[in-house]
């Protein structure tokens, strides 16, 4: 049987996006794909390049209303290529939003990518001469709208937090015990106090801690050439002064305890150190955060919120949507 002409011709594959809408037209204002798995590399210390596992977002806006939709392949495709050849950084970025606006030239105007990720760190014990992995999630944000260039960066700590009013019931409860086991009048043996203050009996009540969560926006000053994920993290951290820890002997626990009876917060104090300390970093244009303590006590979180204040800036929404 004779070959069909057919054959031997380069097949044309029908692309409905480009045909005009002919039911219900309307501009949109983002279409694109969500939660792409790809991997991201980001520069390290002393040069080092690290690795994680990704979940992308990618989006233009579909300002033509005849239009029946984007070529999502290329927006995946761009993807594919930018993260594949090198590190992220602003400049990558802004390359990448460029590519999108680009293969879309006719359709679309604005542009954005989002990569979050788990950023892991190799943190040192406190005591002890160990160390240990610690992940911190990461969201890195681009968006060019109209040929403005912004870029945020999201970033989760978790620490602990005693509670202080709870630290002063439990003091109330610890006098009333040593008055009820010394009778009043009587001398105080040095050594017997010593021996009743490591039981049981004499601590008879202890504060309430829990795990809580540092979440911050950033909005950074234009001239940085990398994301500062770490520095910013050691900045939280250190202003928290209770981390959460990795690798854990008796020794480290006992500084851990230290350092939560000496750090005592409301969620109110935990959102008024982080401030200063972001105030106070001057690669920082604007900022959102949120302090949430998962209560032990209550069914329910104690959350406190706070920005910089920059005019039409971040707005305190508590719910975590830090829109401008």
């Amino acid at each position: 049987m004779p070959p069909s002409p057919l054959e031997n011709t380069a097949r044309v594959l029908p692309d409905i996006a480009v045909e005009p809408h002919l039911a219900q037209a309307g501009a949109l204002d983002w279409v694109g794909m969500g939660e792409i798995e790809m991997p991201v590399q980001l520069q390290a210390d002393e040069g080092r390049t690290v690795s994680s596992g990704a979940r992308v977002n990618a989006f233009v806006n579909l300002k033509r209303s005849d239009a029946r939709g984007i070529h999502m392949s290329r927006l995946y495709l761009h993807l594919d290529k930018a993260l594949s050849s090198e590190p992220v950084t602003p400049a990558s970025i802004r390359r990448l939003l460029k590519d999108f606006l680009e293969s879309h030239a006719d359709l679309s105007d604005r542009a954005m990518v989002s990569l979050s990720f788990e950023h892991l760190v190799r943190r040192k014990a406190l005591a002890s001469d160990n160390s240990g992995w610690k992940s911190y999630p990461v969201t890195i944000t681009g968006l060019m709208d109209r040929g403005h260039f912004s870029l945020e960066l999201g970033l989760e700590a978790a620490y602990s937090s005693t509670c202080p009013c709870s630290a002063a019931l439990a003091r109330q409860l610890i006098q009333e015990q040593f008055q009820a086991d010394f009778a009043a009048g009587k001398p105080v043996d040095r050594d017997a106090v010593l021996a009743w203050l490591g039981t049981e009996q004499g601590i008879r009540a202890t504060p309430h801690s829990q795990r809580s969560i540092a979440s911050v926006k950033l909005r950074l000053v234009p001239s940085f050439q990398s994301f500062p994920i770490v520095e910013i993290i050691d900045r939280i951290e250190d202003a928290l002064k209770t981390p959460v820890q990795t690798a854990v002997k008796r020794v480290d626990e006992q500084a851990f305890a230290l350092l939560n009876g000496q750090n005592l917060m409301f969620c109110e104090d935990a959102a008024r150190r982080m401030k200063a300390a972001l105030d106070a970093d001057e690669r920082i244009g604007d900022f959102w955060l949120r302090a949430t303590h998962l209560e032990s006590l209550h069914a329910h979180d104690a959350v406190a919120v706070a920005t910089k204040g920059v005019p039409g800036g971040y707005t305190a929404l508590p719910d975590g949507l830090a829109g401008r």
